[in-house]
């Protein structure tokens, strides 16, 4: 049963973005107008769904009132008909019931994304190089862009620490479920006895803000410039390339070396910085709006861990989902496939949701 009152809330709301965004004061405003604007991204699926449920309402009822007022052959095809549309109408009412379950207005932004090891020393530093490897494969899968930010190499291979953008459509709707811990099992390419160790990688997942979202004043960041390494202290190059910014207030540190213009590893720092302070700030509001948000699916927890790759099994578990979504195939994740994952990941979140809006209505 669609929510009336959800409904007309949404049309209003379109209506009101669709007036704001005209108005002189707006397009002068960038920051408000970049607000709004992913805000009317949010809203035009629902508004989509909505007036196809009402068209085809509309439909259903002029049928009815044909089938009901005609005789004969008429009222035939006026309920043939009708039966094909009220179809139409029963798929189209759930579309919108989904529509109308509030979402994370930062789904539809660019993503920025750490990938540190964790305990397993040059295994897991080698399990966080295939994990940057995944998500490469399905960013192609999805038309992403992906910018290396900066990289720490593991001395055996792999990465201590990688962070790189991805930019493209919805892209942080889909990457926030990777947020958390990766655990891996499988036999080291250093164990000559064969033995299976348990390896972890974390990764983090941060929508990218931009600069009208956060205000970092330029006497709060200290910077630091000196000459990159790559592993082992090897030097990259011989000028002081390297950026570090401390954001005092947070205690936040953000090192970029990647480029070897200063220039560019100050603006990557930036880029990290700012996402990461955004990040702070939507977990403080996450948390003071429902402490039962912290338990659904999506909440962006890094804490916990969220899927074991064992590769004797050959399987990928999500210990999030129960039943079939638990387990996937470990080649087909290793190559890219995270869709059947996600899917069930951004189901589950859905359901979470719409059961808090049930609650709350």
């Amino acid at each position: 049963m669609i929510n009336a009152d959800a409904l007309d809330a949404l049309l209003a709301r379109y209506q009101e973005v669709l007036a704001e965004m005209s108005t002189p004061e707006v397009a002068s405003d960038v920051a408000k107008l970049a607000s709004l604007g992913r805000e009317m991204s949010g809203l035009e699926p629902a508004v989509k769904a909505a007036r196809a449920w009402r068209e085809l309402s509309d439909e259903a009822a002029g049928l009815r009132e044909m089938a009901a007022a005609e005789e004969g052959e008429l009222a035939e095809m006026a309920e043939a008909e009708l039966e094909d549309v009220e179809a139409r109408l029963a798929t189209a009412e759930t579309t919108l019931e989904e529509e109308l379950v509030p979402k994370d207005p930062e789904d539809v932004r660019d993503a920025i994304v750490e990938i540190r090891a964790g305990t397993g020393g040059d295994e897991a530093a080698l399990f966080a190089g295939d994990l940057f490897e995944v998500y490469q494969k399905y960013a192609a899968t999805h038309n992403w862009g992906v910018e290396v930010m900066d990289t720490s190499e593991g001395t055996a291979g792999g990465f201590r620490e990688i962070t790189f953008a991805l930019k493209g459509a919805d892209v942080f709707g889909f990457m926030k479920y990777e947020s958390g811990v990766h655990r891996v099992q499988r036999v080291p390419q250093t164990e000559s006895q064969g033995r299976i160790h348990t390896s972890a990688a974390t990764v983090a997942v941060l929508p990218e803000a931009e600069e009208v979202d956060v205000e970092i004043r330029a006497q709060d960041v200290r910077v630091d410039v000196y000459r990159s390494s790559g592993p082992g202290g090897q030097s990259v190059n011989t000028t002081d390339s390297a950026v570090r910014l401390t954001h005092v207030p947070t205690g936040l540190v953000v090192s970029i070396q990647d480029e070897k213009s200063q220039i560019k590893n100050k603006d990557k720092a930036f880029r990290v910085l700012r996402s990461r302070l955004y990040q702070l700030e939507r977990d403080r509001v996450d948390a003071e709006r429902s402490a039962a948000r912290k338990e659904m699916v999506g909440s962006g927890d890094r804490s916990g861990k969220i899927r074991t790759y064992n590769w004797p099994q050959g399987r990928v578990t999500d210990h999030r989902l129960e039943g079939d979504d638990k387990n996937h195939a470990l080649q087909g994740v290793l190559d890219g496939g995270l869709d059947e994952i996600v899917r069930a990941l951004r189901l589950a979140d859905r359901e979470a949701r719409m059961a808090e809006a049930a609650g709350g209505a």
